[in-house]
């Protein structure tokens, strides 16, 4: 007899049956319900025949086409369809049913029948009252297995578009289905279903977007891949799955169940369409999850892909390693490589520019680069000797600045290469793991530019090999025929003219570390015509940005301007190629950033050539090409100066505050500093020390602003009052560059010539006389002086006379005479309060400014006055838009602080010279002090590293100078200031104190042997000492001096020592019969050789060999002569070392103190030859040395 309450128990037991795939149970199930429940035929009948299909399906017959016709289930169709007709009373029932029939058409592959009889959806056959809620489980199976299998038929009737239609429809109304049992594991009917799903539909949405049927640009383009991370999510709470998640895997791998695609397949597809929308750049499909962050506010869309391609990488990352097993060398692990390279693509997005520090989440770039490294390290204990993954450990482990390991990866790469090339050329195999021919010649382009850029001399040394290398490669490479060759094997343009321009910057990096002078020119010679080459229309790269700025110092260093100035010229005017994508990769304003280090070095080689207007003007352009300072310094407000902390901060919330400088790195922000130092040396050369010191403020304004506050005590420094006949800053820019349109004035006297020069024609510049009571010599080279004495204006290029010296002074030729200047009151730094102002020497609205993109730039539109070598054209081309050489260097903090200090210690030491130079010695001395103070920080830094990396005498990677060679920069600073002060000998204590923490200090060692010059010829006598004590013949000790023998000494046994100078020749001049100065001195002293002659002495050999006996000092009014022979062979000595260095072959002070030596010594030939080469030097010099302008970065750009 039916029992209801019997009938809803089976019913229910039926449901959990099916839902948990315990089949065997149904027909015992269906026995009761059929007897409990005879109305729930359509229940009855559609649990029968599914149990008739799942055993079918679980025992197919041997033949497989045969499975079809010999299923049982089909003769129960007839009988499902018209309970189908007759259900009314139970929708679900009758849901079920209707799905069951169609499933039935599809497993007899009768899939046009499956799509009538399947529902089109999900609410089709359920009435409304029905809520979600009260469906049974296995409804919503139902449901998801009818959704599939419509799908599915429209998918194998070739009717894509259509299926993934019904996918996108289907998957809204199926939400509860993957959250059916929150409270534990999923059921297996359900999760069968819902993988069969959600793995057709991304396999067929991936094939899709892979034949441009679908775009990623969609809104619901990645629905399907979040909706199966959201069931392997539930899936993993699975007791099934919970023992492998212990190995850090959400999810079992493997392909799941049967019918399915490989779960790693399904990831490896999503991965590969974030891959595509970071790539790309496409927008970010929102997932309608926004994540808060602490202040409120929400994550940005970058940030939100970057965190989701992160959770996916982290899976199929998992599934990939731990399903993969270590190759056979004959094996290769193709999986494996495609996925190290789609990590190495998007690492390259990320790490990149154009994306900033807060878009990567926690940790930055770094955190970033050191899951890659992880990664790399796992992918290659599942290959083989890949040399992929050996190229990127090189590439990441440059980027989180590990240069040693960095290397060690490069060294071992380089070998399988090598090997493998030799292998294949033997074989005639093809490896299809070994990297082609393009890739091998740009890897090591990149590594040589690591080495110039971030390393020392030993790092040059190792340049220079590799670039002998990658030369025979590419010499043998880019002559192969494009016919017979492989397409592997042949070589883009691109990348021909990449390695050329490489071995010219080994070679020319070399040139300047090496000891051998005798080489340096050839290095230079190669360096040049490689770089040249590599700017050959042959390869199409006539305006390369990396190209033409190393060939434009490099001609600049060998004086050769007219060409350099032509270079640097057609960069800067050519017109911008646009490629898609390129601020992805570049960042903002990419191609005004790398324009800077050139409008730089085009300033100096102006101030070279005496055109300081238009030297001034180029550092403005630097930073006007920008269009608006707030885009490159933002719109934080520093007029104030130094601030606290706390208001910094305060500061650094503002929304909108920061600008194209907070995002470059310390290389970037180190050269914007350094054309505002060179500014600051056009205007102190114009205009005088005075005017200068009152702009230096800024650089203590710019410098927080680039790099933060150090925490180090900063000293606020008063201004100097300028003299009343002196231009003002008001006046600076007015004469430099122009009033302000519309202004009617007085002509006033000028700075400058009275017209704007040209590079046609280039007239001497009338300075402006600047009286102060400086008597020492100057700290920047010869820009104002060539040697000790009172500093006078005059020409840049005049050579100072030396006392007594017979040389003539250079003539001076000047402008045309102009009417008094009308003094103008001294203007505040920044006149604007509304944005920072950093480079305001002149109007900002003035006419003929250059302006790279404007027709006003005639200054640089103009031909100059030589004739353009090959390979130079003088053609206004395209600046070419070029992928960084080298990935983004993030330098540790504790690095990054190192060096901002050493760049810290630079500014106040420019500062302090500036206040030397204007005859403000106190000021002077507290910004040596400050300097000091920063500079014994740093050095406890480098001595507190516990990594044992550090030390005191190298500066390491990525760093300019060493702690030694910087606190050499602030003795030698001290000297200078110590000879201002007229206190010779405590400058050459400080001199010397300086070249024992660096011996081959260029400004130190020229100092130095003026003062030992100075020593030799007398100019600077022996400071007075205190008289003995007259103690009126008594003794202190008890012997008295008549107690005492005077023995006499034996005659000598040794040749007499030469009175000539040491190492420097016999001298060319007859000696004169004026006596000898120290007999002069010491004529006085007869008593002492009468008692020698008493004694039977012989003083005739002691004279020759040591000079007379030697007075008291307090009677001394002169040094010895032996003494003053050293003194003058050890400024020899300094001076010639320093000129075969790298530092000093051009270096026209330590040229000109050589030629003193050789004139003191008599020898007046070399004397001569040394003024000429001062003479060449100086016409090819500006106002600072050339190295600055990639602020210690040698010849690359980034």
């Amino acid at each position: 007899m039916p029992d209801a309450v019997k009938a809803a128990h089976y019913i229910q037991q039926l449901d959990e049956a099916r839902c948990d795939d315990n089949w065997d149970a149904i027909l015992e199930l269906v026995r009761k319900v059929r007897k409990h429940a005879p109305e729930r035929a359509c229940l009855v009948q559609s649990a029968t025949t599914e149990h008739a299909i799942i055993k079918a399906s679980v025992k197919p017959a041997p033949d497989s086409a045969s499975i079809p016709s010999s299923l049982e289930a089909a003769s129960q169709l007839p009988i499902l369809l018209t309970v189908i007709e007759n259900e009314q009373t139970h929708p679900q029932d009758r849901f079920q049913a209707r799905v069951c029939a169609g499933w039935l058409h599809w497993v007899l592959r009768e899939y046009s029948l499956a799509l009538e009889r399947l529902p089109r959806s999900f609410d089709e056959d359920l009435p409304a009252a029905d809520s979600p809620v009260e469906l049974s489980e296995w409804t919503k199976v139902c449901a998801l297995k009818a959704a599939y299998l419509r799908a599915n038929c429209l998918a194998r009737d070739g009717q894509r578009k259509g299926a993934l239609e019904a996918f996108e429809v289907a998957l809204p109304s199926l939400n509860t289905v993957w959250n059916a049992t929150p409270g534990g594991p999923a059921r297996q009917q359900i999760r069968y279903w819902a993988e069969l799903f959600l793995t057709e539909y991304c396999m067929l949405a991936s094939q899709a977007t892979r034949d441009g049927e679908k775009s990623l640009s969609e809104g619901n383009c990645l629905s399907g891949f979040r909706t199966w991370a959201r069931y392997w999510a539930g899936a993993a709470k699975g007791v099934a799955v919970a023992a492998q998640d212990q190995a850090g895997i959400s999810g079992a791998g493997g392909y799941g169940f049967r019918g399915s695609v490989p779960r790693r397949q399904v990831w490896s597809e999503y991965y590969s369409a974030l891959s595509e929308i970071l790539q790309r750049d496409l927008a970010y499909p929102p997932s309608g999850v926004t994540v808060p962050v602490s202040n409120g506010d929400t994550v940005s869309a970058r940030a939100q892909l970057r965190a989701e391609l992160k959770k996916v990488e982290t899976i199929y990352q998992g599934l990939l390693f731990s399903e993969t097993k270590f190759p056979r060398a004959d094996e290769e692990r193709a999986e494996v490589e495609g996925y190290v390279a789609r990590v190495m693509r998007n690492w390259v997005v990320l790490n990149g520019r154009g994306w900033k520090e807060h878009d990567l989440g926690a940790g930055g770039r770094d955190s970033l680069s050191r899951g890659t490294l992880d990664m790399l390290y796992g992918a290659a204990t599942k290959t083989y000797h890949s040399t992929a993954i050996l190229r990127h450990l090189f590439t990441v482990h440059l980027a989180v600045a590990e240069f040693d390991l960095a290397f060690v990866s490069f060294d071992s790469w380089l070998e399988l290469v090598k090997k493998g090339k030799a292998r294949v050329e033997k074989t005639g195999h093809r490896e299809l793991a070994l990297d082609d021919n393009a890739t091998v010649l740009e890897t090591i382009s990149a590594a040589i530019a690591a080495l110039c850029r971030y390393g020392g001399r030993e790092a040059a040394d190792k340049a220079r090999k590799i670039s002998e290398e990658l030369e025979g490669l590419v010499k043998k490479w880019a002559s192969l025929d494009p016919e017979g060759a492989n397409p592997r094997d042949l070589v883009p343009p691109r990348s021909v003219a990449l390695a050329w321009q490489s071995v010219g910057l080994a070679n020319a990096q070399w040139a300047r570390m090496t000891y051998e002078s005798e080489s340096r020119a050839v290095f230079q010679e190669k360096a040049i015509q490689c770089l040249r080459w590599s700017l050959s229309p042959e390869f199409g790269h006539v305006v390369d940005v990396r190209g033409v700025f190393a060939l434009g110092v490099l001609y600049a260093e060998q004086r050769k301007l007219s060409v350099a100035i032509e270079l640097v010229k057609t960069a800067l005017l050519a017109d911008k190629a646009v490629e898609e994508h390129e601020e992805l990769h570049n960042g903002p304003y990419w191609r005004e950033r790398s324009l800077i280090p050139l409008w730089h070095l085009l300033a100096l080689m102006l101030s070279a050539r005496q055109d300081y207007v238009l030297a001034a003007r180029a550092c403005e352009g630097a930073i006007e090409q920008f269009r608006d300072p707030i885009v490159l310094f933002g719109s934080r407000d520093l007029n104030g100066g130094f601030r606290s902390e706390h208001l910094n901060e305060a500061a650094a919330e503002k929304a909108g505050g920061d600008g194209i400088v907070d995002e470059m790195d310390d290389f970037e922000k180190e050269s914007i500093l350094e054309i505002k130092m060179t500014q600051l040396a056009i205007l102190e050369l114009v205009e005088g020390p005075t005017v200068a010191v009152n702009a230096s403020t800024e650089l203590l304004t710019l410098f927080p602003r680039l790099f933060g506050d150090l925490g180090e005590t900063q000293l606020e420094l008063p201004k100097a009052e300028p003299p009343k006949t002196m231009a003002t800053m008001r006046s600076v820019r007015d004469s430099m560059f122009g009033g302000r349109a519309g202004k009617d004035h007085q002509p006033r006297q000028s700075v400058a010539i009275s017209r704007p020069q040209t590079t046609q024609s280039v007239a001497t510049t009338t300075l402006t006389q600047h009286t102060s009571s400086e008597t020492a010599i100057d700290p920047r080279s010869s820009r104002r002086s060539l040697r000790s004495g009172s500093l006078n204006g005059r020409s840049r290029n005049s050579l100072r006379k030396r006392d007594r010296s017979g040389s003539r002074q250079r003539a001076v030729s000047s402008g045309p005479p102009v009417p008094p200047l009308n003094g103008d009151k001294y203007q505040p730094t920044f006149e604007d309060p509304n944005g920072p102002q950093y480079f305001t020497f002149a109007s900002k609205s003035m006419a003929g400014t250059l302006r790279p993109e404007t027709t006003d730039s005639s200054a640089l539109s103009k031909k100059t006055d030589g004739p353009s070598e090959a390979g130079t054209g003088t053609g206004t081309g395209t600046l070419e838009s070029f992928s960084p050489l080298l990935p983004f260097v993030q330098f540790s903090q504790e690095h990054s602080k190192r060096k901002r200090k050493s760049i810290l210690v630079k500014v106040w030491l420019t500062i302090a010279g500036f206040y030397r130079r204007a005859g403000l010695l106190d000021d002077a001395q507290k910004a040596i002090a400050e300097a000091q103070k920063i500079v014994q920080s740093f050095e406890g830094d480098v001595v507190n590293d516990t990594s044992g990396a550090l030390n005191t005498r190298t500066a390491g990677w990525g760093m300019e100078k060493s702690v030694e060679a910087v606190l050499a920069d602030v003795w030698t600073e001290k000297g200078q200031l110590s000879l201002s002060l007229e206190r010779p000998y405590q400058a050459r204590a400080d001199f010397e104190t300086a070249l024992t923490h660096f011996p081959d200090h260029p400004v130190a060692i020229v100092r130095l042997s003026h003062i030992l010059l100075d020593v030799y010829s007398e100019k600077l006598r022996p400071p007075p000492a205190v008289s003995g004590l007259d103690l009126g013949g008594a003794s202190l000790t008890p012997d008295s001096h008549e107690d005492h023998q005077i023995i006499a000494s034996p005659p000598s046994r040794y040749p007499n020592l030469p009175s000539e100078p040491l190492g420097l020749g016999p001298p060319q001049h007859k000696p004169t019969s004026r006596k000898p100065d120290h007999e002069e001195v010491f004529d006085d002293d007869d008593d002492d050789n009468e008692e020698e002659a008493t004694n039977g002495t012989s003083s005739a050999s002691p004279s020759r060999l040591l000079g007379p006996r030697l007075p008291p000092p307090y009677k001394a009014t002169s040094l010895p002569l032996i003494d003053r022979l050293a003194a003058r062979d050890r400024a020899y000595g300094l001076l010639s070392g320093l000129t075969k260095l790298g530092v000093g072959w051009n270096y026209s002070e330590a040229w000109f103190t050589l030629a003193r030596a050789y004139e003191e010594s008599g020898q007046g030939e070399k004397a001569r030859d040394a003024l000429w080469w001062v003479v060449e030097l100086e016409d090819g010099m500006g106002v600072r040395g050339w190295g600055v302008v990639t602020a210690g970065g040698g010849y690359v750009l980034w």
